[in-house]
């Protein structure tokens, strides 16, 4: 068991702030984080912690606003599902619906905000715990395996690797989510005007509302747009001289 001496030094060393990180890593890791989406190759493969974030942000406004969720589940082709019941109509639906697009760039915001605060540490722990929490809702086999793969990575590199390595994991991240939650909204277009995405989150908006879905595509892009900027705005103190 921990002492009350091991329990302080754990919880100041959550809490605590690190160091500032070198202007030049934060510059590199935007630019590790963009080639990550804009690359075809590597986003194939990193698209599944955009689906991750995606899904885990139908369920939270899920569980928000009173649905009861009933399973999620990660697919190998990076697609996702997340079922939640009650009223098929209203307020609760349209943000469950909305929740999954703008899901990875709202982390992204959150974890710039806690990188602007030199709170990597936290912010490492807390996505281990989201993960844990997501895993728990999670409905077949290739959910489970992707979930656990991502949380080791993340515990492995805030439990082990140096304060240097962690802090350009954290803000590598952070980009990527910010950058990755872009991309997706033109995707789901494209198919869209493909005439191959029927019940995408957008055309289920628009049954439900009455509004064209086109609306709701343009509402996705603008949110994500907007947590990119700010989230630009909030990391790039990190690199740019005081007083620029």
């Amino acid at each position: 068991m921990l002492s009350i001496d091991g329990v302080n030094d754990l919880w100041d060393q959550l809490l605590g702030a690190q160091p500032d990180p070198p202007g030049m890593l934060v510059f590199l890791t935007a630019v590790a984080g963009f080639l990550a989406v804009a690359v075809r190759g590597v986003w194939r493969v990193a698209r599944n912690a955009v689906t991750i974030a995606h899904e885990g942000g139908h369920a939270l406004f899920a569980l928000l606003t009173g649905r009861k969720l009933r399973g999620i589940r990660l697919e190998f082709d990076t697609s996702g599902l997340t079922l939640s019941a009650g009223r098929p109509t209203g307020p609760g639906m349209i943000l469950t619906l909305l929740g999954g697009y703008i899901a990875p760039s709202l982390v992204g915001v959150l974890g710039a905000w806690l990188l602007g605060g030199n709170r990597i540490t936290l912010l490492l722990w807390l996505a281990v715990v989201l993960l844990l929490l997501m895993l728990i809702n999670i409905r077949n086999l290739f959910g489970v395996l992707s979930l656990l793969v991502t949380g080791a990575i993340v515990v492995a590199v805030s439990w082990y690797a140096s304060p240097e390595v962690q802090s350009a994991f954290a803000y590598a991240g952070v980009w990527f989510l910010l950058f990755g939650g872009v991309r997706p909204v033109f995707e789901l277009q494209r198919l869209r005007g493909r005439g191959r995405m029927r019940d995408s989150d957008a055309d289920q908006l628009a049954r439900i509302t009455h509004v064209p879905a086109l609306f709701w595509v343009g509402v996705f892009l603008a949110v994500d747009l907007a947590a990119l900027v700010t989230g630009a705005f909030l990391l790039a103190g990190q690199w740019l001289p005081a007083g620029v």
